[in-house]
């Protein structure tokens, strides 16, 4: 199964588009998700209209290799197929070739790989239910059956494998613990309720670290910002109620310059981002002031 994107068509072009003028990965894991999905309800489905349509959800991606750089000013080209079935699970394999036009002469080179897993629940009990065979039949087949089965195989020896940690791990484990960077609070900004948030409402939260500071190596400053929405599911509506603006740095010991206890750089990754971590610099500086 096979679908394609236009890089002509403008809607989207900027759907697809990052800052760097290259394709958003999440974006086209969303079409690749629905890709594998309706390859293995087509897999699933048969001649008879009587029979009850199986539930189909993702489990799992096994494994997305980006072998090259993707473009969106290139047509991309989705297509793939099921390699491996289980007693109630499909894996789908999946590629992402990107066409390019040099001199009339059209070349399609395979940017992206992807294996997703799907299990199939009966839609009205919501247990496992049985998927059709599948019967290789060419060597390349074969040879990916062969390859899913040993991924399978790996899956259930993972999910057996104790959680437990031996008692040669435990030094292990204590050294990785004593990394950890315990946060220490400093300051929260002015905070603007800009909605009302009434007893029984639901609240969302969304946080990140907006930047870090390194301008006194023995206190770096972490600035983390938390958005709260109000939201009303049965609406489908989503106000902002308040932006917090919290200053954090880390214990003593933990400097900038220090490699055992170095804390991350964090840059933007949109080219939004970038503005909110100007606007914040900025009204830090005014305060200064």
């Amino acid at each position: 199964m096979m679908t394609t994107h236009h890089s002509e068509n403008h809607l989207v072009y900027g759907q697809y588009r990052d800052p760097w003028n290259e394709v958003r990965i999440g974006k086209l894991l969303e079409d690749l998700d629905a890709l594998a999905g309706t390859i293995s309800v087509k897999h699933c489905s048969d001649e008879d209209s009587m029979t009850r349509p199986l539930l189909l959800v993702t489990a799992s991606v096994d494994k997305m290799v980006l072998k090259k750089t993707i473009s969106v000013d290139g047509d991309l080209k989705m297509g793939g197929s099921v390699v491996w079935v289980g007693r109630s699970s499909i894996e789908v394999q999946l590629e992402v070739t990107q066409l390019s036009i040099d001199s009339t002469v059209i070349t399609e080179t395979v940017a992206l790989s992807a294996n997703f897993i799907f299990v199939a629940r009966d839609s009205k009990t919501g247990k496992a239910a049985p998927v059709n065979r599948l019967s290789p039949q060419t060597e390349t087949e074969k040879s990916l059956y062969k390859e899913a089965d040993a991924r399978n195989v790996m899956r259930k020896l993972k999910k057996g494998e104790k959680k437990g940690i031996e008692n040669g791990e435990q030094n292990r484990l204590d050294s990785l613990l004593a990394e950890g960077l315990m946060p220490y609070f400093l300051e929260v900004d002015h905070v603007d309720f800009l909605r009302p948030v009434d007893v029984g409402d639901f609240l969302r939260f969304k946080s990140c670290v907006l930047y870090t500071e390194f301008e006194h190596a023995e206190k770096p400053l972490i600035n983390v910002e938390v958005v709260a929405h109000v939201t009303r599911p049965e609406l489908r509506s989503s106000e902002v109620s308040n932006t917090f603006y919290f200053t954090f740095t880390v214990r003593p010991e933990a400097k900038a310059n220090d490699d055992k206890f170095r804390i991350r750089k964090v840059v933007p990754a949109t080219e939004e981002e970038a503005r909110r971590i100007l606007e914040r610099m900025d009204a830090e500086s005014l305060l200064l002031k």
